[in-house]
């Protein structure tokens, strides 16, 4: 499971939310220029790999159950 393609793209797009959310985080805790320039960009790029990631991990799912 853990060689499958699709498993180790899942993966990545749920490290790449979780790098973006840490930076957002980080921003937001820190204040400043920073966050009011890039805070809601930065916001609505994780939404958008969030939603990427569920996508690739339903999909992999789903083949993984239909036995490809």
């Amino acid at each position: 499971m853990a060689r499958d393609p699709l498993f180790l793209i899942a993966a990545f797009a749920c490290l790449a939310v979780l790098a973006v959310l840490v930076i957002g985080v980080g921003g937001f805790a820190r204040g400043g220029a920073f966050n009011r320039k890039y805070g809601n960009k930065l916001m609505q790029l994780r939404l958008l790999l969030q939603f990427i990631a569920v996508v690739l991990i339903v999909v992999f799912v789903w083949f993984a159950r239909r036995g490809g």
